[in-house]
């Protein structure tokens, strides 16, 4: 590898020696990488981990016309010729990026802990009795770990978002009720998980050993609407039991949110609606989902809170946050209605020639 001695970021090529010249941008440095005209790009993620210290597992390269690809690639086997010309951008830390990434997350997870011991020694004693079935189920049926990403601003900010979601008392009723536990609650970094057509705002891994949740506005200068978050956590919960968006998916997930909705004493038991969403914030249908990830795509918000479909018969269908099924439904009920109500018109008129 060579590094690179101008600005430019187009891929160089010697066909004569046999050899391609790749340059690849790495945290706004330059790198030239020199293989053979019969590498494929499993063979550049390997010169990438040997000459940068960058690990397959961190690597995600940025390629025009190709967007974001990281090992394993769905095509190992892809030429490097194809890439020349292009502007290759390589995201991802280092083995010592990463390593000093960990110590910092654990060093505040230590911090928060040291905080709560401290907040538990010193609070004052309820007075009522204390149901110790309750304080078990508490214990067990929650977020055993917080965790926010340590590398992006402000990340004491995201543990206090992390810890009001853990801390909420609908979702804490909700997890008591489905006995739900889960290893790690963390946050994802929006850059990482957002395309052209879409934005990752949650995942669940392995049904409860992980859960992300995107807490961060795309810019990074602020966080999202905390009942959309929420909503989002409701979502990912329903993935400790079903996997696939079938019935059985819908109907827990709708139970959950009734659920968490009706236990949050704090908005007098009722289920939170007509949200104020942060500025420039989009509301999801559910029909966003995908393999276990919420993912959001291109629908509006409309009035009341609730996002507006036409129907093929020409009208408008408030969803309101219903499942596709539901909205299918409506819009069905809605050509009917206008079916009807055309027939009623064609009998008029033949009554009034008459």
């Amino acid at each position: 590898m060579d590094n690179a001695q101008d600005g430019s970021n187009d891929s160089l090529q010697e066909a004569d020696s046999g050899i391609i010249k790749l340059t690849i941008t790495h945290h706004g440095q330059q790198h030239v990488f020199s293989l053979s005209s019969d590498s494929t790009i499993a063979d550049l993620s390997h010169a990438i981990e040997v000459d940068l210290s960058v690990p397959a597992s961190n690597q995600k390269l940025m390629i025009p016309k190709l967007g974001l690809l990281r090992p394993p690639f769905p095509n190992p086997d892809l030429p490097i010729s194809s890439l020349t010309g292009k502007k290759i951008t390589l995201m991802g830390a280092t083995a010592g990026e990463a390593s000093a990434i960990s110590t910092a997350g654990q060093a505040v997870t230590a911090a928060a802990t040291k905080r709560r011991e401290a907040h538990a020694k010193y609070a004052a004693k309820p007075t009522h009795r204390v149901d110790p079935q309750r304080v078990h189920d508490d214990a067990t049926y929650t977020f055993h770990t917080l965790r926010p990403l340590p590398y992006l601003p402000g990340p004491e900010r995201s543990l206090r978002f992390l810890e009001r979601l853990r801390d909420d008392a609908g979702i804490r009723a909700a997890m008591r009720r489905h006995r739900f536990a889960v290893g790690l609650l963390t946050e994802m970094d929006p850059a990482m998980h957002t395309t052209h057509e879409s934005r990752t705002l949650g995942l669940n891994r392995n049904r409860g050993e992980v859960i992300e949740l995107r807490l961060r506005t795309d810019a990074y200068d602020g966080y999202r609407d905390y009942a959309t978050i929420r909503k989002t956590l409701c979502h990912e919960l329903t993935h400790n039991v079903w996997g696939e968006h079938d019935r059985n998916f819908w109907e827990l997930c709708k139970e959950i949110e009734k659920e968490v909705g009706v236990g949050d004493w704090r908005s007098g038991g009722r289920i939170v609606g007509n949200e104020e969403y942060a500025e420039g914030e989009e509301v999801a249908d559910h029909g966003g989902w995908q393999g276990g990830e919420y993912v959001l795509g291109g629908t509006e918000g409309g009035n009341q809170g609730g996002v507006v479909v036409s129907s093929a018969s020409g009208g408008e269908v408030g969803t309101g946050g219903l499942s596709r099924r539901e909205i299918m439904a409506r819009a069905a009920e809605e050509r009917l209605k206008k079916q009807k109500e055309a027939e009623r018109t064609t009998k008029d008129d033949s009554t009034g020639s008459a």
